[in-house]
């Protein structure tokens, strides 16, 4: 059996938590480990996906130490929407916006 292995970053603008893990990751840059075997038989070239991996470096007195954290692909894109909406929320709030002028 083929195998390949795909790397791609991305970036979450707000603390986060994926899966059923209950273990709040920070925000920053992440690496997704995605692994792919080769569909036999056909008469042209396809993968399925069969791992998706959150490359999570430790912190604190694990700093140096990094895991693979399993998830899916359906982990992930909920992950990034949920941050996309709250930074969208966020950057939509008063607080976001320039002061407004005292009016009394």
């Amino acid at each position: 059996m083929f195998m390949r292995s795909t790397r791609s970053m991305v970036t979450l603008s707000n603390d986060f938590t994926i899966g059923e893990s209950q273990q709040e990751l920070p925000a920053g840059t992440y690496e997704i480990v995605v692994e792919e075997e080769l569909i036999q038989g056909l008469s042209f070239e396809a993968y399925r996906r069969t791992a998706t991996y959150l490359m999570v470096r430790g912190r604190g007195s694990n700093a140096g130490q990094t895991t693979m954290q399993m998830t899916t692909n359906e982990e992930l894109e909920h992950a990034m929407a949920c941050d996309r909406a709250l930074s969208e929320t966020t950057n939509d709030s008063e607080a976001a916006l320039s002061p407004q002028k005292d009016t009394t």
